[in-house]
């Protein structure tokens, strides 16, 4: 693996990233973090009502905790779909282990989100807007996705294949899977 011992899960929220987390860390016998989950852990509030009473920026001072926390240790962690697109985070990354990159179609995330009511950047729009707003968070972020050492496309595969393509790529030392 690259960088140091974490192998960093990316992408757009409905990806599929704490799913597949958990399923790669089973299978590689190591500990799994969902540094979102962590956030509420510590902060002891739902992300929404982080970001409602707080703001955006607070939440992501208290992600980079989640992920200093984390960063070299020999985990699976899965980061929240904005955290590798914050100043310095995909170099931090980098440098602390391996980067993975999951990936769908908007299409894709809009139907495995839903309504959204947990998601902060698209709580309350209608499906259009959601789609619209997947769309131009993905523009904003792909470039920080592509930086991955590995991506992984997961339209059409269900989390235990995407698992497995992880662990394959992995093992490998690392392609576009």
């Amino acid at each position: 693996m690259a960088g140091g011992d974490t192998v960093w899960i990316v992408g757009m929220m409905g990806v599929g990233k704490s799913a597949v987390a958990r399923l790669v860390a089973r299978r590689l016998g190591r500990p799994w973090v969902d540094t979102d989950a962590e956030v509420e852990r510590r902060a002891e509030r739902r992300i929404a009502e982080i970001f409602a009473s707080e703001g955006e920026a607070a939440f992501r001072r208290r992600e980079r905790e989640a992920i200093d926390a984390v960063a070299g240790r020999p985990v699976i962690a899965a980061l929240g779909g904005g955290a590798i697109a914050q100043d310095g985070a995909a170099e931090r990354l980098a440098a602390t282990g391996t980067v993975v990159s999951l990936r769908a179609r908007p299409e894709t995330l809009l139907r495995r989100i839903g309504d959204a009511a947990e998601r902060p950047l698209l709580a309350g729009l209608a499906p259009a807007e959601r789609l619209a707003r997947i769309e131009a968070l993905l523009r904003e972020r792909e470039p920080h996705y592509r930086r991955a050492d590995l991506v992984v496309d997961t339209d059409a595969l269900g989390p235990e294949e995407v698992a497995d393509e992880v662990i394959r790529a992995l093992a490998v030392g690392g392609a576009d899977a």
